[in-house]
């Protein structure tokens, strides 16, 4: 690994992984680089596990499996240990599954065949916003989810790599999940969006009504669900000591109808007012306690989703 703008002897970049067993996940930011994997190499270190690529931000140029490919931004791309390469990196934010063989003998031809590709179609899009929705959870799981976040992922990369009926069907949860993150980055992108609904939302995620409808029924609907992400978003900005806006200019300019009809929703779902929670932070207390069941139940039903059960 070499860097391609050198700035003395530092090398700015973070990494984090996860070892889930016969998978790896990691979460990489790291500047722009040269990656050159030799026989040489793959004598020393005969490590063949596949690598599914996801980059947040950044892009690469790929060099692998008899291959030339380049990869943008916001696309998986898979490709193989046991080969060699060369990669030349723009800054990145990236999310990779490292998979072991021996882990999932069943689509051991599946991915030898597509070694190389990248994965510009809708489920591999899919397969990226379910990576990125993983990721986040990752803090919160425990070793008895290793197994289950294993074969779903195994199920949902191999309905992505070469899509059928029946790999479709296994990996059902999966998707959902994906189009759960598509939604919610959506969503956050567009809280201050006074047209913000179901109708609209599901033009920007190009999703039916009716898919939507179905994605959120277990927690609340696509309304309940845009309002709960704004009154997160408000419940931030309360919890900040350095912003300064007034209660009523927080309710309006996340699309509440008044300050009035902001505070009692916002009293609902956190068991205290807007001004007892920011009183709260600039007194660096605890803040009230969260609705518990609205909250555990979400975080439930979406944790179901990601383990595949």
């Amino acid at each position: 690994m070499t860097p391609k703008d050198r700035a003395g002897d530092a090398f700015a970049g973070e990494i984090r992984l996860w070892n889930l067993g016969g998978l790896a996940i990691t979460r990489t930011i790291a500047p722009s680089v040269h990656i050159l994997r030799t026989k040489g190499h793959i004598r020393r270190e005969p490590i063949d596990h596949w690598i599914v690529s996801y980059c947040a931000r950044g892009a690469h140029l790929a060099k692998t499996a008899g291959t030339e490919v380049e990869v943008p931004a916001k696309t998986p791309y898979l490709w193989s240990l046991g080969q060699e390469f060369l990669h030349e990196r723009t800054h990145i934010d990236r999310v990779q599954f490292l998979v072991a063989r021996d882990a999932f003998p069943e689509i051991r031809p599946l991915l030898d065949a597509a070694c190389g590709s990248v994965l510009d179609t809708p489920l591999g899009h899919l397969l990226g916003d379910y990576m990125m929705a993983l990721e986040r959870r990752l803090p919160a799981v425990t070793e008895t989810d290793f197994p289950h976040i294993t074969k779903a992922v195994g199920a949902m990369v191999a309905a992505a790599v070469e899509p059928s009926a029946a790999r479709m069907s296994d990996a059902r949860q999966q998707i959902d999940v994906g189009r759960k993150e598509r939604v919610r980055q959506a969503v956050r992108r567009h809280l201050r969006t006074p047209t913000l609904g179901p109708k609209n939302l599901g033009r920007l995620v190009g999703m039916s009504r009716s898919n939507l409808y179905r994605l959120f029924e277990d927690t609340g609907g696509v309304a309940r669900y845009i309002q709960w992400e704004r009154l997160l978003e408000a419940r931030a900005i309360l919890s900040n000591p350095e912003k300064t806006q007034s209660i009523s200019e927080i309710a309006e300019d996340l699309c509440f109808a008044d300050a009035s009809s902001f505070s009692r929703t916002f009293k609902r779902e956190f068991s205290c007012t807007p001004t007892e929670a920011r009183y709260a932070a600039l007194s660096g207390l605890e803040l009230g306690a969260m609705s518990k069941t609205r909250v555990q139940s979400a975080r439930a039903h979406f944790g179901d989703l990601l383990r595949g059960l």
